[in-house]
């Protein structure tokens, strides 16, 4: 704890967990997370209009609580919020279905802040065992058990934190309705600042998307690529990236025995770039006319997935 003038004592991070009709995984999150060696932290749960048992499971913790309507959910500005009203010197982020699996994962995560250099951490995330095999592979890839995270994760939210000083400085962003995490990520290693991939803060994270869910993913990760990079790729390099993608599948098929994954990666691919491509074009002519409204896209991607934030 820290002591600021007046004498109230402030924990050293704020864990801010964002929550909607979570019942099945947020008491097994809430779990793990007061199992922590480390409990210098404070729970900051911001819900946006859950009808299950969400807030009776939460109310079993302690917590502050803060209520947005449904409608009013767009992450960079509920991120911002949260961040906002706390006080703590590190902000940690949670999502309400990611289950830290070792008593250790907080503590090492806001561990990275001993080094004055590192504004900002994220955790190594694995997938759920009842994940397919094409997701367990993107995580093995994406999040590895040592050395560098994947250059294409710029910062992952599920499970990580800054420090609320470079929050300050850099507020999320709300241009579009997703990639929050990749859009802070990727200005803040413009700014030259130390981002930390920390493996010993292990998760347990991921999502079986139908091929519904990941047409909604994929178009806001398109739309909030064209604010975040100024450009996307063209027709032809989304078509060659998944090709390539189509044939690492296969091969990573044969290889496992998952032959009966062999016809349906292309359907994925075609779906991910489809809708990728979709989602970048609008987020172009967003960019050109100076078009603010980002309803289309959080419509978009809600209509197809229950998110739990």
């Amino acid at each position: 704890m820290t002591v600021p003038e007046g004498g109230t004592s402030v924990p050293r991070c704020t864990v801010i967990l964002r929550c909607k009709n979570s019942e099945r995984e947020i008491g097994i999150a809430l779990a793990a997370l007061f199992s922590q060696d480390f409990r210098d932290f404070e729970l900051l749960v911001i819900d946006s209009g859950s009808t299950d048992r969400t807030l009776e499971i939460v109310a079993a913790w302690p917590h502050r609580l803060i209520r947005i309507a449904p409608g009013d959910y767009v992450p960079g500005r509920v991120l911002n919020r949260g961040a906002s009203e706390n006080a703590s010197p590190v902000c940690v982020f949670l999502n309400s279905d990611c289950v830290l699996l070792s008593p250790g994962s907080l503590g090492s995560l806001v561990g990275a802040f001993d080094d004055p250099a590192v504004m900002a951490a994220f955790a190594r995330q694995v997938a759920r065992p009842e994940a397919w095999p094409w997701v367990r592979r993107e995580y093995r890839e994406s999040f590895p058990e040592a050395g560098k995270a994947a250059p294409w994760i710029e910062l992952s939210l599920p499970f990580a934190a800054m420090r609320r000083s470079a929050w300050e400085e850099q507020p999320f962003y709300d241009e579009a309705w997703g990639s929050e995490d990749t859009a802070w990520g990727h200005r803040a290693r413009e700014r030259g600042w130390g981002i930390a991939y920390v493996p010993g803060a292990l998760v347990m994270h991921s999502h079986n998307y139908t091929f519904k869910q990941l047409f909604g993913r994929r178009f806001i990760e398109g739309e909030a690529d064209s604010f975040i990079y100024g450009k996307v790729d063209r027709p032809f390099q989304i078509a060659r990236r998944a090709i390539g993608n189509i044939l690492r599948d296969w091969a990573a098929d044969v290889r496992e025995g998952r032959l009966a994954d062999i016809p349906v990666a292309p359907l994925r691919r075609f779906v991910d770039a489809r809708a990728y491509l979709k989602g970048a074009r609008h987020g172009r002519r967003r960019r050109e006319t100076g078009e603010a409204d980002i309803s289309h896209g959080q419509k978009t991607v809600l209509d197809r997935h229950v998110s739990k934030r």
